[in-house]
């Protein structure tokens, strides 16, 4: 069998296997709990394999490895960013959303609110950030695709993106939460797995010797000391006071973006008690934790054996650091067959990765069209649970559809510059309101509408004309410059304005609910309620 074969050979029997996970959860959904939220039948270890599942993705894996690969210590403040922000996530909102809530954002939102507005513009929001995410996947796939089968066109790449939209929109048109979720708690084993293999034979290729490991990567990675400095990507004297503020600008984005990622919050739907979601939170801080230890050894590990140039010249972003090194650690202790295993295994399982990251995305987000667009603002409050579901399957083929056509034209970019993108967005638009939700007696309508929409718009009009659509070489326009934002992530100026849009409209509207808010607040702290549907 020759190499390319073998790796095609693996490749697709990890695509069966997840396939067949899909199909065989599709026969036990039956209700829109199970669609939605699995039946809230999940353990907090499944739960926390899950959300470590959710969160792991190609941005994870493909994009920070090789982010470090190609800027060294200014790429692990990815990293640490994605690590950090779960603090916030446990802290701030898991308990308090799981006890709120029923399937989506809106519904902590709009239970003491004007509904259809609140939930009209939850709703929006968490397509838009979805759609965000899920671009950094579909880029990622083609980058990975076209490195395994030795696909170099544009063309090809395109081709290997519209597979993945399929792949996607099955698994969540057919399998629900249950199939997604079992997929991403298989796909967070392997993907540990295969990290955790991959990182102690390059350690053990250094004598388990981390001095070695950074001196070697620094040395080929042609920038010498500056490599494990501060500064080779943000910071710099070159970058001036932009890059130190598009420095402060990641960092707020990737903390404060996790809680309000659609497809995380709904994980804390799938648990049957507030204790169960703290306690998968946990779980899942511990797996991500020790997983971004190992993106450390990584992309270090890749810039040290396989070299910064020979990385771009496969693809400029770094995208395909991880599956390269994969290959070349194989090949230099089992020889050329064993690179060739490693690799097909690692891509896959970073494949397996991608589609359980989409399948998430993709649920989160046509389950909020159904239930909270459809459902409640078109037809409301009037829709069956079937009819919900059936538009939710609907509505997953339109916006894999969206992701496809997109994910094609953003091939050039670093899946995780782009997925620190969807945080800032994220984190402008759903954090205010979420937060003002659970804290702010006085918050009301207006002031949600105002905090989603104005958090949204800012971010979206900043990123339109930031160097991250024109005036780079990387920019999705090319031989256009039509830029006057500085910054590449807009996020320490658009997260301002989200809370001090809600704050604003809070203020100037003289609607007030001080019964619905104890409720809420009784809710959230105690989950007294819970379970009751949320009829708005």
């Amino acid at each position: 069998m020759s190499d390319q074969a073998l790796s095609i050979t693996l490749f697709v029997l990890f695509v069966a296997a997840t396939l067949g996970i899909t199909f065989w959860a599709s026969r036990h959904t039956k209700s829109a709990a199970d669609f939605y939220a699995g039946g809230r039948s999940f353990t907090g270890v499944q739960n926390g394999l899950a959300i470590g599942g959710d969160y792991m993705s190609a941005a994870s894996f493909l994009g920070i490895a090789g982010i470090i690969a190609l800027y060294g210590y200014d790429g692990f403040l990815y990293s640490i960013g994605f690590l950090v922000a779960w603090l916030v996530a446990l802290l701030l909102v898991a308990e308090l959303m799981r006890n709120s809530g029923k399937y989506t954002m809106a519904d902590v939102l709009a239970f003491r609110m004007s509904p259809r507005p609140v939930r009209t513009a939850a709703g929006v929001s968490t397509i838009v950030v979805s759609i965000f995410y899920l671009l950094a996947q579909m880029v990622g796939a083609g980058a990975l695709v076209g490195l395994l089968f030795g696909i170099t066109s544009d063309a090809g790449k395109a081709g290997t993106i519209v597979v993945v939209g399929a792949l996607m929109i099955i698994y969540v048109v057919v399998g629900g939460m249950k199939g997604t979720t079992w997929v991403q708690i298989v796909k967070a084993v392997l993907l540990m797995g295969g990290a955790a293999l991959v990182t102690v034979l390059v350690l053990g290729h250094f004598g388990f010797n981390l001095s070695s490991l950074l001196g070697n990567a620094a040395e080929q990675s042609g920038k010498g000391g500056a490599f494990l400095e501060p500064g080779l990507r943000y910071g710099t004297e070159a970058a001036g006071l932009t890059g130190k503020l598009d420095l402060i600008s990641l960092g707020l984005a990737l903390v404060l973006g996790t809680a309000g990622l659609p497809h995380i919050l709904i994980r804390f739907y799938t648990v049957p008690t507030a204790k169960v979601a703290r306690k998968s939170v946990i779980w899942g801080i511990g797996i991500i934790g020790v997983f971004y230890l190992l993106t450390l050894v990584l992309g270090f590990g890749a810039a040290a054996l396989v070299g910064s140039s020979a990385i771009r010249e496969q693809n400029a972003a770094g995208n395909t650091a991880a599956p390269q090194l994969a290959q070349k650690v194989g090949q230099i202790i089992f020889g050329d067959v064993g690179g060739t295993i490693l690799l097909a295994v690692i891509a896959a399982v970073a494949f397996a990765t991608i589609l359980a990251v989409v399948a998430g995305l993709t649920l989160a987000s046509s389950s909020s069209f159904a239930h909270d667009l459809y459902a409640h603002v078109f037809k409301k409050g009037t829709a069956t649970d079937a009819q919900e579901v059936r538009v939710a399957r609907i509505a997953a083929f339109a916006i894999g559809a969206v992701a496809i056509v997109l994910g094609i034209f953003a091939q050039a970019l670093n899946v995780a510059f782009l997925v620190a993108l969807a945080f800032a967005v994220a984190a402008s638009g759903n954090l205010p309101a979420i937060i003002y939700s659970l804290f702010w007696k006085r918050f009301n309508t207006a002031g949600a509408v105002s905090a989603i929409y104005g958090g949204l718009g800012s971010a979206l009009f900043l990123v339109v004309f930031s160097p991250v659509v024109s005036g780079k070489p990387t920019s999705l326009v090319t031989g256009a410059d039509f830029h006057w934002f500085p910054l590449d992530n807009p996020g320490l100026v658009s997260i301002p304005i989200g809370f001090l849009a809600g704050y604003i409209g809070t203020i100037l509207s003289k609607e007030y609910n001080a019964a619905k808010y104890a409720e809420i607040e009784v809710r959230s702290l105690t989950g007294a309620g819970a379970e009751k549907a949320v009829t708005h």
